[in-house]
């Protein structure tokens, strides 16, 4: 065997073993059962005060689109709290929600001019895992904030995207005792937090015995594509008791359909992210219902959990953050500006310990 080749063999077999090595670090993640976590509203009480973060750090956030209100809305927690910590923070986006190939390029472009820690929202489960590698590689920490998981991540901030299903069918369960047939609007294929929402909502209500699933159809996350898709189910089961959608922009897209049959009333529909045409929605009597995840209050707790990191503390492999099935009945609890949400919020997390 020449030298050439035996250098090669030895070369593959020493990143076989760095491999071997960094999964038994670290087992690919699953965000909702992760026991290396912690809530969020823990983090001053177990961490202590936010350290101070040196002059010049600069922290990224890579977002799946900004065409959704919710990735705005989870921007605007992380320049929030950025501006409170004295901490340049740069958010930008692919184009839309399945623009994996434009993220990934805005991911190593945080990687190669120099940012600090990056927060990255993946398009799918395995769309920035090259980004990972290069910050690893480069020793910038990397934060996943909702909802796509990537299973070598070290740091996740999110909810826990089963519940949101769960909280849904316990809805139906409660107020429609009788049960009857329901569907799901499904998220982007194969991406974590829709595959979790759906069998959350999909289990719960199935141990129920008296409903039963009769469509479960992806939406893409896209309002057309889900007025379209619930169009046919309707026609198809005029006698639909509801509908969980797995985001609201699809939900909203479902109502349409829903007042097109003249169904408004007679079928429930719950969306899920917190949205405020979801809320306006609601409001008005239409939507039934969404569960909300805070994403402004999530954008400011995944930026303090980077920049803990930054400072050098050792935070738990997931911090997890709120939610809230919101209904016309709570409407009120979960309106005004952000220091009520929040206060609210502490509330219901003390009320759960």
């Amino acid at each position: 065997m020449n030298y050439r080749l035996k250098s090669a063999f030895a070369g593959m077999a020493m990143t076989l073993l760095a491999g071997a090595s960094f999964a038994q670090e670290l087992a690919p993640l699953n965000s909702d059962t992760e026991k290396d976590r912690m809530d969020w509203s823990q983090l001053e009480a177990k961490l202590g005060p936010m350290p101070k973060i040196a002059d010049g750090v600069r922290a990224g956030g890579v977002s799946k689109t900004l065409t959704n209100e919710y990735w705005r809305s989870l921007g605007e927690g992380y320049q929030k709290f950025g501006k409170k910590a004295g901490v340049s923070v740069a958010y930008q986006a692919a184009q839309s929600e399945g623009d994996q190939l434009g993220q990934l390029t805005i991911a190593e472009g945080m990687v190669t001019t120099g940012f600090n820690v990056i927060l990255v929202s993946p398009q799918t489960d395995a769309n920035l895992q090259p980004m990972m590698e290069q910050a690893k590689e480069a020793k910038i920490p990397v934060v996943n904030v909702n909802d796509a998981v990537i299973p070598q991540a070290e740091h996740y901030v999110g909810n826990v995207q089963r519940d949101n299903g769960v909280r849904v069918a316990k809805w139906f369960i409660q107020n429609r005792p009788q049960g009857g047939k329901v569907a799901i609007i499904e998220g982007q294929a194969g991406v974590y937090a829709a595959v979790q929402r759906t069998d959350g909502f999909k289990s719960t209500i199935g141990e129920n015995g008296k409903f039963k699933v009769v469509a479960s159809v992806p939406g893409n996350w896209d309002r057309q594509q889900s007025y379209d898709a619930a169009t046919n189910i309707l026609q198809q089961h005029p006698d639909l008791v509801g509908f969980y959608c797995n985001n609201d922009g699809m939900a909203l897209g479902v109502i349409e359909a829903v007042k097109s049959a003249n169904l408004l009333g007679k079928v429930a529909v719950f969306g899920t992210d917190g949205i405020s045409d979801a809320y306006t929605s609601i409001k008005a009597g239409e939507l039934t219902g969404t569960v909300d995840s805070f994403p402004v209050l999530t954008g400011e707790v995944a930026m303090e959990t980077a920049l803990r990191l930054v400072a050098g503390q050792k935070l738990p492999r997931v911090v997890a953050t709120p939610q809230a099935l919101i209904t016309k009945d709570n409407y009120a609890n979960y309106q005004g500006d952000e220091a009520k949400v929040r206060e609210v919020l502490l509330k219901d997390a003390a009320s759960a310990q």
